[in-house]
């Protein structure tokens, strides 16, 4: 196998927010032509066969953007965003995107497997989109509707804040999944809602009640795209044994987040963090789910990643480390894109 061609599909990214917060004055123009400080750019992204993934479209915390970003703020004299304020990120993250596909010929927004497979084949990135947290949606559902035909496969309807939709997820380490309340009625008819339009639902961000919620509701297979194994890092974020057979019970699949703070059993946000440790959740997952559930769900532009990696030109790394580990050639394929694939015609073309 030829490291450097192995097509390359991941499970979440934030370049998107990554590009709305730069203070560049043609951030479209920087991510293709220029090396950008981030994780990602097209270049790099070309020359190590990452073949394209989830991009998410997200709504960074409130006081994260008044202390380092205040003028992404419409009104900086206010406390909380305002639902103008929310919509209007989340949709100028969405034209950041149609611009990506729009100004580069190797860049394309997908929407089918096919597109995808014809992505790959023709080594231009595949963009997935993504809603990480949907709370631009609590006022307008029928903004869920714009987004989907402007491209939206998947979303994660909550995320570690409260919403209309739930709880959130947010606690200390080490901390079990367990962190308060699950879904609301509001919660639930979304959920009901995505499923109808066969979008993807992400359990990432998802507390243990509302997981069960959404398992309980949803007949698709259940997925987490970044996401690592509780056993082996006591996250609130990372899944529990039961919560794995429910997802391979139901055909899902779970990607690994490379963040060292999910991966790491003391939870330490520390660089200094092996390579190996990645292929150490790898391999817990594959004991629960099996070699066609488990992905890569990178988290890059988003995550404090090992000094190994570094960013997506690590990845060449990563699988030279699989290999080393005996990881045949065909379990390899199977992480790096396959099972990605496999799970999203599962979901995307359900009759």
């Amino acid at each position: 196998m030829y490291i450097d061609t192995m097509p390359i599909f991941d499970g979440h990214n934030d370049a998107l927010t990554r590009l709305w917060l730069s203070d560049d004055h043609d951030p479209v123009d920087a991510f293709i032509h220029q090396q950008l400080p981030g994780h990602l750019d097209l270049n790099r992204c070309q020359k190590v066969g990452f073949a394209g993934g989830f991009f998410a479209i997200f709504l960074p915390p409130f006081d994260y953007l008044k202390q380092h970003h205040p003028n992404k703020l419409l009104d900086q004299g206010v406390d909380n965003f305002t639902q103008q304020q929310i919509e209007q990120i989340c949709l100028q993250q969405l034209d950041l995107a149609q611009q990506l596909t729009q100004r580069s010929s190797n860049i394309q927004i997908c929407t089918s497997v096919e597109d995808i497979e014809h992505c790959i084949t023709e080594r231009k990135l595949a963009i997935v989109l993504h809603m990480e947290g949907a709370e631009a949606l609590q006022h307008d559902p029928e903004l869920l509707d714009v987004f989907y035909d402007a491209g939206l496969r998947s979303i994660g309807p909550l995320w570690n804040r409260p919403s209309q939709f739930g709880h959130g997820l947010n606690a200390g380490f080490p901390h079990s999944p367990n962190t308060g309340p699950g879904l609301t009625a509001e919660g639930k008819a979304l959920i009901a809602r995505c499923a109808d339009k066969k979008l993807l639902v992400d359990v990432s961000h998802m507390n243990e009640r509302a997981f069960w919620d959404t398992a309980e509701i949803l007949a698709q297979p259940i997925v987490a795209t970044h996401s690592n194994a509780y056993r082996l890092c006591p996250q609130a974020r990372n899944l529990t044994d039961t919560q794995l057979k429910a997802i391979y019970d139901s055909q899902g699949l779970v990607g690994v987040n490379f963040d060292v703070a999910f991966l790491r059993s003391d939870g330490q946000r520390n660089t200094d963090t092996p390579i190996e440790v990645i292929l150490d959740h790898l391999e817990y997952l594959i004991l629960y789910l099996g070699e066609e559930h488990v992905g890569f769900g990178s988290d890059f532009d988003g995550a404090l990643i090992s000094n190994e990696l570094n960013d997506i030109m690590g990845m060449s790394k990563l699988i030279s480390a699989m290999q080393q580990r005996n990881y045949s050639d065909q379990l390899i394929e199977k992480i790096c894109f396959k099972n990605w694939l496999k799970v999203l015609q599962r979901i995307w073309a359900a009759t």
